[in-house]
This record gives C-alpha cells, sequence and structure tokens, in this order.
C-alpha cells in the first residue's frame, strides 16, 4: 500500500449550540515509493506500446496519449510505426490548418491507414478541424466527413480535386501534451470538444505529473540504454543522472532532451559541470 503522509488540517464544524468550533482534521496525503512510480510508468507505456500496435493494425479507430514533452511518448508510438513499415510522412507535427486536417484525412481514410498527429495540438483548437475529428471518429460503421465551401480543395501529390464528402476507414493516434482530463474538469473552453473526443478514442494518460515522476522516467530510460551510444562507461552515465537529480529544480526542463544535452558536457570533460550549469539551468 503506499505510504500516507499526514497533514493537519483545520475545519469549521458547528456544534449542537450552534457555536462554530475549529476541530483540527488528520487529512492522508498519498506519497508513491519510488518502486510503486516505476511500476507505474512501466505499466503505462506497456500499455502504450499495445495500443499502439493495435491501432497499426486496425483494431482500434483512435488513440490520444497524453504526458510531459521530452520523455518518451512520441519515440514509442514512432517505434510502432516504423516496425509496421508505415511511412513516416504518416506523422503529422507542427501547425496543421483545418483544410490541412480534411486533405490527411482523406490521404489516410482506408482501412489499414494510420495518421499520426505529434504535438500538432494546434486541430484542437479550431472549430473546423474539431468538427472533421469527431466526425471520423464516430462510433458508427459509416463514418462520413464533409467539407462543404465555395472552393475547391485540391491534392498536390495527385493533383486530384477532393471530394466534398468521403467515408474515413483509417486509423488516428494523437500525441499530445495536453492533460484532457484537468482541462475537461476545470471547465476550459474546450472540454466539450474534448470530451467527445474521448469519448470517441481510447485515452491514455502516461500520469507523470510531477517532478518525482520525470525523475524516475528519466532514471528508467537510462537505464535501458540512452547514453550507451555516446560512448560513456556507467559512471560518466551516473554522474550525469547525478547532476539532473541534484539540480532538477533550478534546470530548464526535466526531459530525455535534457539528459542528452548533460551528457555532451560530460563527455567533454573538464569542469563540465559548470558549463552545464550556465547552459541547462535558469540563472538564479
Amino acid at each position: 500500500m503506499p505510504r500516507g503522509v499526514y497533514v493537519r488540517k483545520n475545519s469549521n464544524v458547528k456544534t449542537n449550540t450552534g457555536m462554530n468550533k475549529i476541530m483540527h482534521v488528520q487529512v492522508p496525503v498519498i506519497v508513491e515509493t519510488d518502486e510503486q512510480i516505476e511500476a507505474k510508468l512501466t505499466e503505462r507505456f506497456e500499455v502504450l506500446e499495445e495500443m499502439a500496435q493495435a491501432a497499426v493494425d486496425g483494431d482500434i479507430r483512435a488513440l490520444i496519449v497524453s504526458g510531459p514533452a521530452g520523455l518518451g511518448k512520441s519515440y514509442t508510438v514512432e517505434q510502432v510505426i516504423t516496425k509496421a513499415d508505415i511511412s513516416e510522412e504518416s506523422i503529422v507535427k507542427g501547425y496543421v490548418k483545418a483544410t490541412g486536417v480534411y486533405k490527411l484525412l482523406y490521404q489516410h481514410k482506408n482501412r489499414g491507414d494510420v495518421l499520426v498527429f505529434d504535438d500538432a495540438d494546434t486541430v484542437f483548437f479550431d472549430d473546423i478541424s474539431l468538427g472533421f475529428l469527431k466526425a471520423v471518429l464516430d462510433s458508427s460503421d459509416r463514418r462520413n466527413v464533409c467539407y462543404r465551401a465555395e472552393f475547391s480543395l485540391i491534392d498536390e501529390e495527385t493533383a486530384e480535386r477532393l471530394p466534398k464528402s468521403f467515408q474515413f476507414d483509417g486509423t488516428i493516434i494523437f500525441v499530445t501534451n495536453l492533460d484532457f482530463d484537468v482541462m475537461i474538469e476545470r471547465g476550459h473552453k474546450l472540454a466539450p470538444h474534448l470530451q467527445a473526443l474521448v469519448s470517441r478514442a481510447h485515452y491514455i494518460d502516461l500520469a507523470m505529473k510531477n517532478a518525482r515522476d520525470y525523475l524516475m522516467r528519466i532514471r528508467m530510460v537510462m537505464k535501458t540504454g540512452l547514453l550507451d551510444k555516446t560512448g560513456m562507461d556507467q559512471a560518466a552515465q551516473a554522474d550525469v543522472m547525478d547532476f539532473i537529480e541534484e539540480n532538477h529544480m533550478q534546470l530548464r526542463e526535466l526531459s530525455l532532451r535534457m539528459a542528452l544535452k548533460i551528457a555532451a558536457h560530460r563527455r567533454k570533460g573538464g569542469n563540465w559541470k559548470r558549463s552545464a550549469r550556465v547552459t541547462c539551468m535558469k540563472a538564479a
């Protein structure tokens, strides 16, 4: 069972005399052990790999993967895509207009096609794009999407004029830094749309919410050989992890990218900690 750390909380309680009385209530705050965090993250990333494979196999129609940047969610999905020999052009990153979303859906409309929106969160902030996505993720057998406008869309690759509507039978994977659950709970203006997407897709929250989760994830990936290709021995790799843990509150970010940056300083030698502090940490 998780360890409980108890804190004192004051509560106003009305007594039978009608007077308010302050009572001290012990409220448990759950603190996970390192072993529990590692088990949690291992399970989540294993399920992510399984579900990404299910998407590639066409067993599921849509998958949403939510987690902080730079900790391996995109890499895990891309590994599955690569093994399935799916073109890298199926992975879309960055800014995508609504017309671009429509074209991409058309290009990946057939059964067996996989379309990945990786850190392309602009699609969630555009009503037209959201309309397209909700249409193609509908639970019905016929998932039709329509684009009715005064002008025609052209597929630049084939010079083909896109139809005003078509049936989508492909699969979509969203890889995002947005925490849909939190945004929905807080009543964000996008909450109804995000709830609609979650209702239509399988949703994985990678459960990395704080610095301890981030540090454990970095430590886990380093154990699997993140820095092996750099030629660093185990002692040097341990120096990198020690530096990250000792200075994690001041680092510009906690990510696998940061581990690689600090490793570059460690390989350089000399007063590597000084250069790492200057380039990787926020000024005091």
